[in-house]
């Protein structure tokens, strides 16, 4: 089946479709349709993605999945949550500029707020999250809805080249290094996503027969 993903994150993308890619489907990115990304007003993780999902599913007329993560901080009372993709405000693109580098831009902008605002704190107990959810059209009155959770500490420092966002300043214990100092196939076991996805291919199995 075809499940449209709510989201142009190309990094995301990889992870998501490597995480599916036990199932019979085929994830296909909202910007290869045209579809425009979806405002994301509310204060929980599970109002927006759903909103994206809706939004996906309208514009597509069919199935869409969408994620919807950040890091949450305990020193900071969740922060940044559901904001976290523009902690550090919103940067604006200079004409010509590369979707992926201002990307880049903006992860960078975002870690160095993090890091001023738990300068000096001793607490630096953190958990990257991750909640997906999958209608099958836009009025789908049963979403699927998965959740996971991934705990860890933030550094004082970034460490690390790979994957995006805070993975540089998130340091899992139990692995002994920063998710950005993981490979792919590393994290995709261990993940906020893979957590939630493991969650999400059963419920598409068994509620959708996929």
């Amino acid at each position: 089946m075809r499940l449209v993903l709510a989201s142009n994150n190309v990094k995301k993308l990889s992870e998501l479709r490597s995480l599916l890619s036990g199932l019979a489907v085929q994830l296909v990115p909202q910007g290869q349709l045209g579809i425009s990304e979806a405002e994301e007003p509310h204060l929980t993780f599970i109002e927006n993605a759903l909103a994206k999902a809706r939004h996906a599913a309208a514009a597509s007329q069919g199935a869409a999945i969408a994620d919807d993560s950040g890091v949450c901080v305990d020193a900071l009372g969740g922060e940044p949550g559901v904001v976290s993709a523009h902690f550090a405000g919103e940067l604006s693109a200079m004409p010509g500029t590369d979707r992926e580098v201002l990307r880049m831009r903006q992860d960078a902008a975002n870690n160095h707020l993090l890091l001023q605002r738990l300068q000096g704190c001793s607490d630096r107990s953190a958990h990257f999250l991750s909640t997906l959810v999958a209608v099958r059209h836009a009025h789908d009155p049963q979403p699927l809805v998965a959740v996971g959770r991934w705990p860890g500490q933030i550094l004082d420092a970034p460490q690390g080249e790979q994957g995006f966002g805070y993975d540089p300043l998130m340091f899992i214990s139990d692995l002994g290094c920063t998710v950005a100092q993981m490979g792919a196939g590393l994290k995709n076991q261990h993940s906020h996503r893979a957590r939630a996805m493991a969650q999400m291919q059963v419920l598409l199995r068994d509620v959708w027969r996929v």
